[in-house]
This record gives C-alpha cells, structure tokens and sequence, in this order.
C-alpha cells in the first residue's frame, strides 16, 4: 500500500470522515494471474510474473487499497506446508495440500514448526526481501503480516469434517492441536514483522470460524484469535472470514479486531449492528455472482444499493463479501468504482 492509502485506511479505521467511500480488495492467486495473463503455475513459481501481476493491479486501479499488498503466499499450501503436509501442483487449478492427522488422539507426533525454515514458509519470506526494494520504488510498502487461522490450517491439517467433528468429540485434544497452531501463528507473524519493520498490520483468513456455533466459537476460536491478533503492536487488526460471520461478529472488538471482511449473505447495516460501529467493515457486494459473472450494470446496481443501505457511512470500505474471485473483468471494476464515486482511467 502507498503511504496516502495507509494514512486514509487508518483514518477510517478511527471513525474519521473522508472524502469519499474508499474502495479495497483482497487479490490474491484466485484472481490475480488469470487477470493479469499468466498461469496459477507460473504465478507461484516465477518472482518476476509475481511482482508484475501485482504491478499491473496498482497501476491499472490506483485509486484501490488492494490487500494486504503484494501478498507473497502460495495459496492454501502456505501454513500447511510447514507442518509436513504434501502439496499438489496443476498449471491452472489451485493447489491442494493433504491431511497429515488420521487420528487427533496421535498428535505427540505432531511437531510446531520452524517458520524461519520449514515448508514454504522461507520462500514466502525470500520473495518478498528480494523485491522489497522494487516494491517500494512503487511508492509502496510492505504493510501486513500475514496469516491462515488456527481452525483453517487445523482444518487442512485433518480434514474440514474430522475436525469440526473432534471439536466436540475430543475437546481436549483439539484445544492441544489448536494451541500448536496458534503457537506456530504468532511466530510467523512476529517472524515477518522481524523482517519488515514496515509492518504495521495482521491479516488473518479463516472461514472455518464460520462453521461453527456460538459456544464451540468461544471454546474453541475466540481465545487462540484474540491471543493471535493480539500478538503483535500494529495499528491495523484485520480478519477475512467469508463463511457465516453472524457468530464472530458481536466478538471482534474483544479479539482486538478492528477490520472485517465477511459473507456477502450479511448487509453492511447488519454488521454495523453487530459490531456496534467499533469495526471497520470492508464489503460487501457478491463475489461470484455479481463482481465476477454479472455484467457492470449489475456491479453499479448493487455498490449503490449497499451504499444506500446504510446512514452512516463510516468505518465502511466497499469491496465484495470476501477475496476478489477469479476471472472477474476489468469492466467490472471500474464500475464498481464509478459506482462509488472514484474517477477510472
């Protein structure tokens, strides 16, 4: 993010008015290489194909907070792979990362990971210190730490189902696998906070939280997250979770929260609600069918209507209800900022 987008995000985020209703997107493999022209494969694994996709992005739509920002990860392979877990490659198809714990009650043999060495972790690291200094010749920075949640990696490490089954059927082993991964979280963040000391954010995605009921969330979830995101002293706490956010919601503030991308299934004015007007809301428009398969009209119509939906227009940055998904057209952007009231070039 360029220095004016970070002081405009932090003036949001304080309650502040601006000038007009910022615009943000999470972008990242589902939707950056095919946009830009490469193959999901070529994205991963090529640096320079990483740096100019991301380029072309903040060039093209620079009136965008695109988040978190020249996103070095390697799609849902990412944490996983650090725990051991085998990673499937295709040319265009997302990559895939396999189960490693057939059965929770084995998990002395689980082992927390060194996030300076294991996995894909060093690579995420190395790509960025290698184009640190192309990225701030941008007149961007390297601004967030970034993170899968404890239930999202806990998830791929056992399978959706096994886990969400052992929350209730082995409470006691879940809460030891859950403080592994959270251990293992906040060594990560701290490591890439270490790293680049422009760090002045976390994000952490994790849809599994919206799988589950209120008091499996304040069993199971709300102590690992608020531990997470309290970790670090950064002015931007900022959590994606794209399932149903009904059950987080009345708890970011508590978990030290302060930006919220959701399901699009919410309103702006039902998470305002919510969240008492503490938590900046970055939605909230349909991400499939409307930004990515529905024509410009469609995306104006439903900017301005989520705009109207709500008096009090602050602490909201308009984005879609979740990360930007694949295959959605240039068109569509721009009418989503027009919509909005940004110029487009």
């Amino acid at each position: 993010m360029t220095g004016e987008q970070w002081s405009k995000l932090l003036a949001v985020i304080h309650g502040e008015t601006v000038e007009s209703v910022p615009v943000g997107f999470i972008i990242d493999s589902p939707w950056l290489p095919g946009w830009a022209g490469m193959s999901i494969l070529d994205y991963y694994s090529s640096e320079p194909m990483w740096f100019e996709g991301n380029l072309k992005a903040i060039k093209r739509f620079p009136d965008v907070m695109f988040l978190p920002g020249f996103w070095s990860e390697f799609g849902m392979c990412t944490e996983p792979s650090a725990f051991g877990a085998k990673c499937s490659w295709e040319e265009n198809e997302f990559p895939y990362a396999d189960k490693i714990i057939t059965d929770i009650q084995s998990l002395s043999s689980l082992v927390k990971p060194n996030p300076k060495k294991d996995g894909l972790l060093p690579f995420v690291l190395n790509r960025l210190k290698r184009y640190k200094d192309p990225i701030e010749q941008t007149d961007h920075s390297i601004k967030f730490a970034v993170s899968r949640g404890p239930l999202n990696i806990a998830s791929f490490l056992m399978g959706t189902t096994e886990f969400l089954m052992a929350i209730r059927t082995d409470p006691v082993q879940t809460h030891a696998l859950l403080g592994i991964i959270t251990d293992f979280i906040v060594e990560w963040l701290e490591l890439q906070a270490q790293t680049f000391p422009s760090t002045d954010g976390i994000l952490i995605l994790d849809d599994i939280v919206g799988f589950i009921g209120e008091e499996d969330f304040k069993e199971m979830a709300l102590p690992y997250l608020t531990r997470i995101f309290q970790s670090l002293d950064v002015a931007v706490r900022f959590f994606h979770n794209d399932a149903m956010g009904l059950v987080c919601a009345p708890y970011l503030a508590q978990m030290g929260v302060n930006l919220f991308n959701f399901s699009y299934q919410h309103s702006l004015a039902e998470m305002k609600d919510l969240t008492g007007g503490e938590v900046t809301l970055l939605g909230n428009i349909p991400t499939r069918d409307v930004l990515a398969a529905g024509t410009p009209d469609d995306v104006r119509k439903y900017v301005t209507s989520a705009l109207d939906s709500v008096e009090d227009r602050r602490r909201i940055i308009l984005s879609c209800g979740g990360g930007m998904p694949p295959d959605v057209p240039t068109e569509n952007i721009e009418a989503f900022l027009a919509a909005a009231g940004h110029s487009v070039q």
